[in-house]
């Protein structure tokens, strides 16, 4: 099992969207986001790269071998590329080996996820909205359709509790849904943390978790959309079968 979770170092896109781009692909080059993910297959060694249109949403898309035979070299990046647009969901799982499970982000929480002992791996977009929607319960909920029993989940850069300011409304609305996401800013202003909110969820979902989670708007390092604004670039998290197994990917 392989995984891994990408910064802004070591690609060709432009300006401020930080060469390492893997998405943006309506408004940076296409051939720079192209060339971005292929310097990323040839250093993690994976096959096709799945990737979705994410719509911050409960939604889990199996990929079994009828998504494959249908999944074009250049697909995913999307229907600038192909023409043909990606699948609506905000989270991806699969039992297929050679197959790169991809969420892309910006300051939202990618949260990547595996039972190597039965060979099931999973990848979930879970940003506030997703998050209290169900998304990771969702996903956790999949894996085990598939026959995972013992699933790890690794929790990736993220805009921290510290630095993700919302109204006072939202932050009561949301921390009464998922327990562990009040929070207050560095600055003393309303917050969110969703990495503890979903942390505490995973734990009480059985699973096993790790974070790998620096705050994206702190960090230059990585994409950041609070940070940045229209211009930020997004990071890519992937987790795939079978693979060395590597945590962080610089350039």
């Amino acid at each position: 099992m392989g995984l891994a979770f990408s910064d802004r170092s070591g690609g060709v896109s432009g300006g401020a969207f930080g060469p390492l781009n893997l998405g943006r692909t309506d408004v940076d080059d296409l051939a720079a986001v192209g060339e971005n993910f292929e310097r990323v297959r040839r250093v993690l060694g994976f096959g096709p790269i799945i990737t979705l249109a994410q719509v911050h949403g409960p939604e889990v898309v199996i990929v079994d071998e009828a998504l494959l035979a249908g999944w074009t070299e250049r697909q995913h990046l999307g229907s600038e590329a192909t023409g043909t647009p990606l699948q609506r969901a905000d989270a991806l799982v699969t039992d297929r080996t050679g197959v790169a499970l991809c969420i892309r982000v910006a300051d939202c929480l990618p949260v990547l996820f595996a039972d190597a002992s039965v060979g099931v791996v999973g990848a979930a977009h879970a940003g506030r909205v997703g998050l209290a929607a169900g998304v990771l319960t969702n996903t956790v909920a999949t894996m085990r359709d598939l026959g995972a029993t013992d699933i790890r989940a690794w929790l990736g850069p993220h805009i921290c509790g510290a630095c993700y300011e919302v109204p006072a409304a939202m932050r009561d609305e949301i921390g009464e849904q998922l327990p562990g996401a009040y929070a207050e800013t560095s600055w003393g202003t309303p917050a969110l943390d969703l990495g503890a909110a979903a942390d505490r969820q995973l734990r009480d979902l059985g699973c096993v978790v790790e974070r790998h989670s620096p705050c994206t708007r702190t960090s230059p390092d990585l994409h950041s959309h609070r940070r940045d604004g229209a211009g930020a670039g997004r990071l890519g998290a992937f987790v795939w079968l079978p693979a060395q197994s590597v945590s962080v990917l610089g350039a």
